[in-house]
């Protein structure tokens, strides 16, 4: 992966890991695995996020359910086709496993790329401000992601006149939402949205007061033991 793809895309995660590995796909004769995680936030809640991870760095691992899991990676999408349908599926795709740390934010992502369709702006019963970007960051080999964002507020406010094609640096962190989809007259059913809530936004021309590398050291890598890595 090059140095540019490093820095448009990084994310740190740390919890409990609350499904069994689950043999995904094979790329190369490297095989691929699925698994949920559970992220705490500030308030007690949590958000179940899923998590792709490569063999090379389960072997020897004890990743069950119930074990903390501590991981730097990137946001990725893929188009899956669910029920004769193509839906964009997202995980956060585990680069390094690192043990022996304690974080004060166990959920960090920093993202740089390209709005690909209008933001929606709307306000909630209570008056909140609300806007949805669609972000499309580039990856290696030609290769894009594409990640549903949402802002708040001041943020909102700024996202909801950003034109399709400008460039963009968020931070923030990875939540679930679920939501309810009617399938028919008689059956409703719980899915469940991944998004990025941003927590600080800006646009291509005022990038040089947001770097990205800064805002991913403020999670405080200082904490990591020198014994942390398994991964590239």
């Amino acid at each position: 992966m090059n140095n540019l793809a490093e820095k448009n895309n990084k994310v740190f995660i740390s919890g409990e890991i609350v499904s069994d590995a689950e043999f995904s796909h094979e790329v190369y004769g490297e095989g691929f695995y699925e698994m949920n995680v559970l992220v705490k936030r500030l308030s007690g809640q949590g958000d179940i996020l899923p998590m792709t991870v490569s063999e090379r760095l389960i072997t020897d691992k004890n990743l069950q359910k119930g074990v903390i899991i501590n991981a730097l990676g990137q946001f990725r999408s893929y188009n899956k086709l669910v029920d004769g349908k193509s839906k964009l599926m997202l995980t956060v795709f585990v680069r390094e496993l690192i043990e022996g740390i304690t974080i004060k934010n166990p959920n960090s992502i920093v993202l740089s790329g390209y709005i690909c369709k209008p933001p929606v702006y709307r306000t909630t019963p209570f008056n909140r401000e609300i806007a949805d970007i669609l972000i499309a960051v580039n990856r290696s080999y030609n290769k894009s992601d594409y990640i549903p964002c949402i802002a708040w507020g001041r943020n909102a406010r700024f996202a909801k006149n950003l034109a399709v094609g400008e460039r963009i640096a968020i931070a923030g962190r990875i939540q679930s939402r679920e939501y309810q989809k009617r399938i028919s007259d008689e059956e409703i059913k719980v899915m469940t949205a991944y998004e990025v809530s941003i927590s600080k936004l800006a646009a291509y021309e005022n990038a040089e007061n947001f770097d990205t590398e800064t805002e991913f050291e403020s999670i405080n890598f200082s904490e990591f033991n020198e014994e942390r890595v398994y991964g590239e």
